[in-house]
């Protein structure tokens, strides 16, 4: 496998230098402010990735506020046993996006998020204490527990909360794939995703970098050479 040293100096050569690459990176993710996030921000996250998945981004945050006023703030308690009437109501909400089995998740993460913080505190002391290294065990508890929360969905909704982890975008694949890593094109057997983990692990002990790091400087070093401009608009959490 390629040293993450050598994928650091083309991401620096493609993005003019050492102190323009670390310009364009994220602040260092901070467990402490995973601890304050409240579990009415940890369950609008989960439903702004999940209407975001397959549909225009900026669609989804023009309509936010009214997401945020039909969902009732997002309070899990308020949401985990609303009758199904209100549900149905939503369902023909002219301030949210209209798509029933998205509408429903929201009910059923705020039954995960109730749990998840019955267990441990909050939803936010729960990803604090979840280690970067077992990311793919995270996802796999997102998936069975939450609702509509597998693949990059919830790698996504981890980037957004502000958990340090990597993302499996097309640009970080590349990477991976032209270091040497023997996975296919599109990461989504699990046996691809431990791969993939065991190669952040390994850099991490290699750079000392956190994962987000290490994944958005793998993604500048192939594919598109976005400039600033382009990056900023890019912006989104997606590498």
């Amino acid at each position: 496998m390629t040293s993450f040293k050598d994928i650091r100096a083309r991401a620096e050569k493609r993005k003019g230098g050492a102190s323009a690459l670390k310009k364009l990176l994220p602040p260092v993710p901070d467990a402490n402010s995973l601890i304050g996030i409240g579990d009415d921000r940890a369950l609008a996250g989960m439903a702004r990735r999940v209407f975001c998945a397959g549909f225009a981004w900026s669609v989804i945050e023009a309509k936010w506020p009214g997401f945020e006023q039909a969902f009732l703030g997002f309070e899990p308690a308020a949401l985990a046993f609303k009758p199904d009437e209100f549900w149905e109501a939503l369902a023909s909400d002219t301030r949210i996006v209209r798509n029933g089995a998205k509408i429903m998740s929201v009910r059923d993460n705020a039954r995960f998020v109730r749990e998840i913080a019955r267990e441990h505190g909050s939803f936010g002391r729960f990803l604090a204490k979840w280690p970067s290294s077992d990311e793919i065990g995270l996802l796999d508890l997102l998936a069975k527990r939450g609702s509509r929360l597998g693949g990059n969905t919830g790698q996504m909704l981890l980037r957004f909360l502000g958990w340090d982890g990597f993302v499996t975008s097309k640009d970080v694949v590349a990477c991976l794939r032209d270091s040497g890593l023997d996975i296919a094109e599109e990461v989504k057997s699990k046996t691809d995703l431990a791969k993939v983990q065991a190669q952040f692990n390994a850099w991490a002990n290699e750079t000392d970098l956190p994962y987000q790091h290490l994944s958005r400087i793998c993604a500048m070093s192939i594919g598109e050479n976005y400039d600033a401009r382009q990056l900023a608009r890019r912006a989104t959490g997606a590498d």
